[in-house]
């Protein structure tokens, strides 16, 4: 085999975005070639979608929260919210009155699961990295009682102050769509960070980007895995990384698996301090964290899921560290410790 390099490796993994369980709550765009033979049925969910896209959540006023972990920058970008109706799926083993009494103990209302996004920026060492891209406007709520808005990761980035061309490096948990969608644009599927190098699991990589993947998904997953074969292998930066190497200068991937089979926590250690990036490993706290246990249809493996969210739990409060969330609540940072039978996540306000 010729050697290659890191800018050789393809990028299957950066638009491989739909997962098991998410088409019954999700509208997720086909490649843009393709798009033009949605049949009616879609169009008419479609139209549905457009006419919920109205949050009750408002906006931060400030759409970046700026904090220091030892020597690393760490930026927070809202890009927005997923207002999710109930149903009784969601939870395997717990009831919609059990999740609205677990809502409303956190604070939350209880209309709806509050589903914030937020997408991350470190900058250590002279380089800027990006930790997942949001969702990139691209993820539509099939649920008309849903709300999903995403894609304002890019403005907010700018009025940090930060030039989207200068991220150096993308860093990818896993390939739900609002963790990379953020990755391709709207219309073209044109990559967003043509020059940064996207580091991805490997086992995500080998999941998404195996051709057989389309004939066993389920016929309404099967134009999104399209869209990852299509679009991907045009791409020439994506690096696939196996085990829990430093893919970054002071960042470490840690392997978090059952969400998807390659899910992804990052681990920022610089001088005496770490923060842990749980990514989905611990989503919408005041559910999952609260109650670890419960088994939510998004993870794929929901046995596997639940050990590695306790693992990595105990493994952040045992090392006293820093944690955050793609959907924590807003700014998504703060620490975590045991609570009775689960754990207690106090978020910083911004």
């Amino acid at each position: 085999m010729p050697k290659t390099t890191r800018r050789d490796f393809v990028v299957s993994a950066a638009v491989a975005s739909a997962a098991f369980g998410l088409d019954g709550w999700l509208s997720l765009p086909a490649p843009a070639a393709a798009r033009h033979k949605h049949d009616a049925r879609h169009k008419r969910q479609a139209r549905h979608t457009q006419q919920a896209q109205h949050p009750k959540t408002p906006d931060p006023p400030l759409g970046y929260v700026r904090y220091t972990v030892g020597e690393a920058e760490v930026t927070a970008l809202y890009d927005g919210i997923w207002e999710k109706a109930h149903d009784p799926a969601y939870f395997s083993n717990a009831s919609i009155e059990e999740t609205k009494q677990a809502l409303a103990a956190g604070g939350f209302t209880t209309d709806f699961v509050t589903i914030p996004i937020t997408v991350f920026v470190v900058k250590l060492k002279g380089k800027i990295i990006l930790c997942d891209a949001g969702g990139g406007d691209q993820v539509q709520a099939f649920n008309p009682q849903s709300v999903f808005v995403s894609g304002k990761m890019i403005r907010h980035l700018k009025e940090a102050g930060i030039d989207p061309m200068g991220i150096e490096t993308v860093l990818v948990s896993h390939f739900h769509p609002d963790h990379i969608f953020g990755l391709l644009g709207k219309n073209t599927d044109a990559p967003v960070f043509p020059m940064a190098e996207i580091i991805v699991p490997a086992a995500e990589y080998k999941f998404w980007t195996d051709p057989s993947v389309i004939g066993r998904l389920p016929e309404g997953r099967r134009a999104l895995a399209q869209r990852i074969q299509a679009v991907v292998s045009m791409w020439k930066n994506v690096l696939p990384v196996g085990g829990e190497d430093e893919v970054v200068s002071g960042i470490r991937f840690v392997s978090a698996p059952g969400h998807t089979p390659g899910h992804t926590a990052f681990h920022l250690s610089s001088g005496n301090e770490q923060l842990m990036f749980s990514n989905d490993t611990v989503y919408v706290p005041a559910l999952c964290a609260a109650h670890p246990g419960w088994h939510g249809v998004f993870d794929q493996d929901a046995a596997l899921a639940e050990a590695s969210r306790r693992k990595l739990i105990d493994r952040v409060i045992a090392d006293r560290m820093l944690i955050c969330g793609t959907h924590f609540p807003w700014s998504g940072l703060g620490t975590i410790a045991k609570d009775g039978a689960g754990y207690a996540v106090a978020v910083r306000t911004a």
